[in-house]
């Protein structure tokens, strides 16, 4: 069993507090704000698809905007809740597991076939059944940060990246230039605690080249938390949180970010129950030593994939992993 760890549970009551004003914003009638909040306060299991009294979502971010591979999901977190006994388990998915049944790799899965296909696949995946679903568009990001004002974030280890791809520029041919430098820009952070706006928090979180250990994927993780962490802190403060004209103006940025197949009484369900496990939540990384990593060939399309240890398609292992995972 892997070691926990705080990666995601910001992440996840972020997505959550959003979709709660989803929720109310959708239909802004005093009516509609009294049901949900009686629906919150009871909390009615019968409102909400669940199996022995657990319910799983499939939570998922996507890089959004008209660029190549926007539809991919990156980020795919299933999120097991237990209705009864109040604890949130959160299990991050590998984007290159590769799904035979798709023949695609798991992060493509939404692209194909939507929220749908993507349950589908983490279902055969873990085992387990997927309920609902929540994909987060993250194009938005930068907008969210602004309309907060900016968000103070503490640079651990200064770094500098001289391969941040610059919006817009994917294509240029650079006047022949083989190297195509016109296409990047180099970005530096210093150490301390620094104001960011959009743009910058944005290329704080997504450079991938920094010089030395900044540069791996661990590094950039934690880079992510720090910033999901910052707007948690903006979003929580009483200049933002207690003024409504803000929380009107964050929503709408936000609103055209959240796809869903929660209804609005589930919606209001789950989020109690949620807030009931804040005190027990579970973050966790399906364990490397169930994945192998097999040469690139045209079986994969030629990509970079994870299969289960003991090949492609057969996911006993892992299914059993989940099984005696989930409590």
């Amino acid at each position: 069993m892997q070691e926990t760890s705080r990666k995601y549970t910001l992440a996840a009551l972020l997505i959550l507090t959003g979709f709660l004003l989803f929720l109310f914003f959708e239909n802004p009638t005093v009516k509609n704000f009294i049901g949900l909040g009686l629906t919150f306060i009871k909390a009615p299991a019968e409102k909400v698809q669940s199996i022995e009294g657990r319910t799983n979502i499939l939570i998922m971010g996507k890089a959004g905007d008209k660029r190549a591979g926007g539809d991919l999901t990156d980020t795919m977190i299933l999120a097991s809740l237990s209705l009864s006994k109040p604890s949130l388990t959160l299990i991050s998915i590998p984007r290159d597991l590769w799904v035979p049944q798709i023949r695609a790799k798991v992060n493509s899965a939404y692209h194909y076939g939507g929220i749908d296909l993507a349950k589908e696949s983490i279902a055969r995946v873990s085992g387990e059944p997927v309920q609902y679903g929540v994909v987060i568009d993250f194009s938005g990001f930068k907008d969210v940060v602004d309309v907060l004002g900016g968000i103070r974030v503490s640079v651990e280890k200064g770094f500098t990246d001289s391969l941040y791809p610059i919006e817009g520029k994917e294509n240029d041919t650079c006047g022949g230039d083989r190297e195509f430098k016109c296409r990047y820009e180099t970005v530096s952070f210093s150490e301390g605690v620094q104001v960011m706006d959009g743009a910058t928090a944005l290329k704080f979180v997504r450079s991938r080249h920094a010089e030395g250990t900044e540069g791996t994927d661990t590094a950039r993780e934690a880079r992510q938390q720090k910033v999901i962490k910052a707007i948690k802190d903006k979003l929580l403060s009483p200049q933002i949180f207690l003024n409504p004209i803000k929380v009107v103006e964050i929503y709408g940025v936000v609103k055209d970010l959240i796809q869903t197949d929660i209804g609005g009484e589930t919606g209001a369900v789950l989020a109690r129950k949620v807030v009931e496990s804040r005190k027990s939540v579970n973050q966790l990384l399906l364990p490397q030593d169930l994945l192998v990593n097999p040469p690139i060939s045209a079986r994969y399309d030629n990509q970079y994939v994870f299969i289960p240890k003991l090949g492609s398609g057969n996911w006993t292992e892992i299914n059993t992993w989940f099984t005696d995972t989930l409590p």
